[in-house]
């Protein structure tokens, strides 16, 4: 009897699998067409730069529950068709494309109808849009995004994962090696939930947002917040994985405070592993997007706090803005937590973890 309670269990989790991956299906396919028509119009020099700003004010005027459609966005959109549109992994689905009217411009498109492509069958659509967004916007050569392309579906590539292997120049790596696959590990789990979290998929549905995932980073982020927030008063909880959107990609940022005294924004990156001279650039980078695009005009520079731990140490640094005058960068060590006392809340975090993971 058990074993019939199995087959239906198992039934129910791949009818979920299959919904899971048709809506994202049906995302990755109106954003290709988006791209499409909004490309095709601006190629025919029916639309102007500005119609693009006017469709996204248009948008979240009238129809404020359709999200994703900001200019930024609708940008992305079209940097997607363009980006696949001639790859070969496409090809067949272009010269379909190019017997058509619209293709061959005898007809211009006067409905969204007439200009529908269905991609939903395709590698395209495999693959949430956040794993798009990274692959189209680090990677240069067709062959480059394919490859990517391929490994997300093969090797079931979290967004981290993936951007983590871009930054190792796997593509490179395995292109130069006389065994690619001795460079290519796979360890990933499948993952086909976690497209379903994905922040765009909850946009196209319009479902509220998205709780806790209990994923370990996430565990380790909210008792590093709630630590700070005992240190005192001044620190107010603004978000974590808060969103940067820079060009055209997205950046998040481990947990973001504002400070009352300083007056500032403060940004805390957590990192499981050894220090890293990069990690203090990656968070600058952060820093000057928070300044440029965050602050208001009456605060101060953001401050950045980096939390590295290893196996057998704790690194605690701050990251200050180089046009801080002496006398603000005394005031900010003064009242920003003391690194020992960060070092030691790193340690016990960490180590409550393991002791967690080995009951």
């Amino acid at each position: 009897m058990e074993n019939n309670f199995i087959e239906i269990v198992q039934i129910i989790k791949q009818s979920r699998a299959n919904a899971i991956k048709a809506v994202n299906a049906e995302l990755i396919n109106l954003y290709w067409n988006v791209g499409a028509y909004i490309g095709y119009k601006l190629k025919q020099a029916e639309w102007g730069e500005n119609t693009i700003g006017e469709l996204a004010h248009y948008i979240q005027k009238n129809h404020p529950e359709l999200k994703g459609f900001s200019r930024a966005g609708l940008y992305r959109m079209i940097q997607f068709f363009e980006s696949y549109s001639h790859s070969t992994f496409v090809a067949s689905l272009m010269r379909q494309i190019q017997n058509d009217d619209y293709a061959k411009e005898k007809l211009r498109p006067v409905s969204y109808n007439q200009v529908i492509i269905n991609i939903k069958e395709t590698l395209l659509a495999r693959i949430s849009w956040t794993h798009h967004i990274a692959i189209f916007s680090r990677c240069k050569i067709d062959e480059e995004k394919e490859f990517y392309i391929r490994q997300s579906i093969k090797e079931n590539y979290s967004v981290r994962e993936l951007n983590r292997q871009i930054s190792a120049s796997l593509f490179e790596r395995a292109m130069t090696s006389e065994n690619p696959k001795s460079v290519i590990h796979s360890k990933s789990k499948s993952h086909i939930e976690q497209v379903f979290k994905d922040s765009y998929v909850f946009d196209f549905l319009n479902l509220p947002e998205k709780h806790s995932e209990g994923e370990l980073q996430k565990g380790l982020l909210l008792k590093m917040k709630d630590f700070i927030l005992e240190l005192g008063r001044d620190f107010i909880f603004i978000g974590e994985e808060y969103k940067l959107m820079v060009g055209s990609s997205d950046f998040y940022i481990d947990l973001l405070f504002y400070h009352r005294g300083l007056q500032c924004l403060v940004a805390f990156e957590l990192k499981a592993g050894k220090f890293k001279p990069e990690h203090i650039g990656q968070l600058n980078f952060y820093l000057e997007a928070l300044d440029r695009d965050v602050k208001k005009e009456h605060e101060n520079p953001s401050i950045g706090i980096l939390l590295c731990k290893d196996k057998d140490n704790q690194v605690v640094e701050y990251s200050l803005s180089r046009s801080l005058s002496p006398t603000m960068v005394a005031k900010y060590r003064t009242q920003l937590p003391q690194k020992e006392l960060l070092q030691q809340k790193l340690h016990d975090i960490f180590e409550e973890d393991e002791n967690l993971n080995n009951d």
